[in-house]
């Protein structure tokens, strides 16, 4: 779920938004929906796309959505979903690469510290 909570340590955030990305179905559903951009996908064209229909689809979509990733709106009668977080998205990474290499006694090849 979302949290939001200055008083909540950066490593149990982290682990939160990690816990919502922890299935391959659910990675391939935001990947998706990243891959759109703004505008979205209906459910239907997300489920194809995403290899993932259903009531897994939805269930997916559930965590994701409360987990603050993936935004649901209804147009019509149709429900589009887009990733809304991508500020969030870009964090998680930054939250595994911050200390890359810290320990290290050589800089690490593939990371350019910024």
């Amino acid at each position: 779920m979302k949290i939001e909570s200055p008083n909540i340590p950066p490593l149990t955030l982290a682990a939160a938004s990690f816990a919502a990305l922890g299935s391959e179905q659910r990675l391939a559903v935001l990947r998706c929906l990243v891959r759109a951009g703004p505008e979205g996908l209906s459910i239907g064209i997300l489920g194809e796309r995403a290899e993932v229909t259903g009531s897994t689809l939805t269930h997916h979509l559930k965590l994701l959505t409360a987990a603050g990733l993936v935004k649901q709106e209804r147009r019509g009668r149709s429900t589009i979903c887009a990733a809304v977080a991508y500020s969030e998205i870009e964090a998680l990474s930054n939250f595994l690469l911050t200390e890359c290499c810290a320990d290290a006694s050589a800089p690490c090849k593939d990371h350019v510290h910024g």
